[in-house]
């Protein structure tokens, strides 16, 4: 959502990570030496597309203006034992308090804090070069692995400030200069609606709490339907554990009192709640009435006609003036007590250990096998779908070292309990997206020696 051409807090973002870089199928030759044994390096990873908070970055404009971003690919890997280079990273940075979904809406990540991270997309594994991949049976393979896809996917970043206290009230009703008055910090402050067009953060002090305040851009009724800009920026509010409703004593707008703008907000903050369904409503969150503007000509007398209104609703009202400063001390050190006891409600976080855990002998297994019907079966899992993507299958010689790989994975052996006869369809991959194969039981994988010349193998012959 843009609001003007300053800030952005929520854009759909399409990110690729790097391919992985194709391995090397090579011999070394020198003189008297023309065969010197496989030296084809391995090809290199595919770069990360990471996320990182970055306190400089305020907004997600960058990447309204520019929402497709790349990693850089892998190298592939050459001859005489080089390996190839790996792709660059992406670092994106982003604002703190900003959460990635999915496309769908599914919560990826909640990245608060100065430095946290995030891999959005990995980057695709490099392909083993020939010199990797030799062994006592294969002493020359003529073959490599292909480089692997990096990821690719379309996600959302949405941005919810990260305060302690919220000011919410309708435009004009001095949030701005509220916030201007308390901290350091400087809104743009007019006297028409919607001047606000950026949640506006001020750090304020009062005795020894030290807090946030967020200057939420004003809310008018319907908000929670997409009226004006409330419906956008009432994410913003969704971190706060305070809010403090900040009402116009002075306004000339005919229909509109402290009372009942207090009512319109009260009732768009169930309105959103019932949207959101969190489990820490906004309407049920501790809150101070601010009636504001008492400087100016009967500011005053209205405050003190209302004030006993919203004491009896049993809130915590304060008589102040952005403008003269008067009352500000007492209701910042209000705030500030409301927040000590929030945060006194939160546990201690506990030092981070990693912990690691290795896998069970005899675990999940690696792949399943799914008979469909009429002698044809399904092979899935992630290692098959793996190798399939690493094979190329214009080379012989690859081909049957996959055939060798999934047979000491036990595929072959699967097979043969599911009922698979000579001649059976064996698809690898899903339904929707699969290599075919004709499974031929006495062709023998796994063991013996089926190289033929470079690039084929004895197995496949004829076939």
């Amino acid at each position: 959502m843009a609001a003007g051409a300053q800030f952005v807090d929520r854009v759909v973002l399409h990110i690729a990570a790097g391919n992985g870089g194709h391995g090397c199928a090579s011999v070394h030759r020198e003189k008297f030496r023309p065969l010197g044994g496989p030296d084809g390096g391995n090809g290199g990873r595919g770069g990360d597309v990471i996320l990182q908070v970055d306190a400089n970055t305020a907004s997600l404009l960058d990447y309204h203006r520019r929402p497709h971003r790349r990693a850089g690919n892998g190298k592939p890997g050459q001859g005489s034992n080089r390996n190839g280079a790996d792709g660059d990273d992406v670092l994106l940075t982003v604002p703190d308090g900003t959460v990635v979904l999915t496309a769908g809406g599914e919560v990826m990540a909640d990245l608060v804090g100065e430095g946290t991270r995030f891999v959005v997309a990995q980057g695709g594994r490099g392909g083993l070069g020939n010199a990797a991949l030799a062994s006592a049976k294969r002493k020359a393979p003529g073959f490599a692995l292909l480089g692997e896809e990096g990821e690719a996917r379309e996600i959302v970043l949405e941005l919810k400030s990260v305060a302690d206290v919220a000011l919410v009230g309708f435009p004009s009703a001095g949030k701005s200069s509220l916030i201007a008055a308390l901290s350091a910090a400087r809104p743009k402050i007019a006297d028409y609606p919607f001047t606000t067009l950026t949640p506006n953060l001020g750090v304020v002090a009062a005795g020894d709490v030290t807090f946030t305040v967020a200057d939420v851009p004003g809310l008018i009724e319907g908000a929670s339907e997409g009226r004006g800009l409330g419906l956008a920026f009432l994410r913003h509010i969704e971190r706060s554990s305070t809010l403090v409703h900040v009402l116009d004593c002075a306004t000339p707008e005919p229909g509109r009192d402290p009372v009942s703008d207090f009512e319109v907000i009260e009732a768009e903050l169930r309105a959103y709640d019932r949207a959101l369904d969190d489990e820490r409503p906004l309407s049920g969150r501790p809150r101070l009435v601010v009636l504001n503007k008492i400087d100016v000509p009967d500011g005053r007398g209205i405050a003190d006609l209302v004030r006993p209104e919203f004491e009896k609703r049993g809130m915590r009202v304060f008589e102040v003036s952005a403008a003269s400063h008067e009352g500000l001390r007492e209701l910042s050190f209000a705030m500030a007590e409301m927040v000590a006891a929030h945060r006194a409600t939160l546990p201690t976080p506990e030092p981070t250990r990693l912990v690691i855990r290795p896998e069970p002998v005899g675990g999940a297994a690696d792949f399943a096998v799914k008979a469909l019907g009429d002698n044809t079966f399904l092979v899935g899992g992630d290692k098959p779908r793996r190798w399939l993507r690493q094979t190329d299958f214009g080379n012989e010689e690859a081909v049957g070292y996959l055939a060798d790989r999934l047979a000491r994975l036990g595929v072959e052996e699967a097979l043969a309990e599911a009922g698979a006869e000579r001649g059976a369809t064996v698809m690898i991959g899903t339904e929707e997206d699969a290599v075919v194969f004709d499974w031929e039981p006495e062709i023998l994988a796994g063991g013996g020696d089926g190289m033929g010349p470079r690039g084929t193998d004895r197995r496949l012959g004829g076939r």
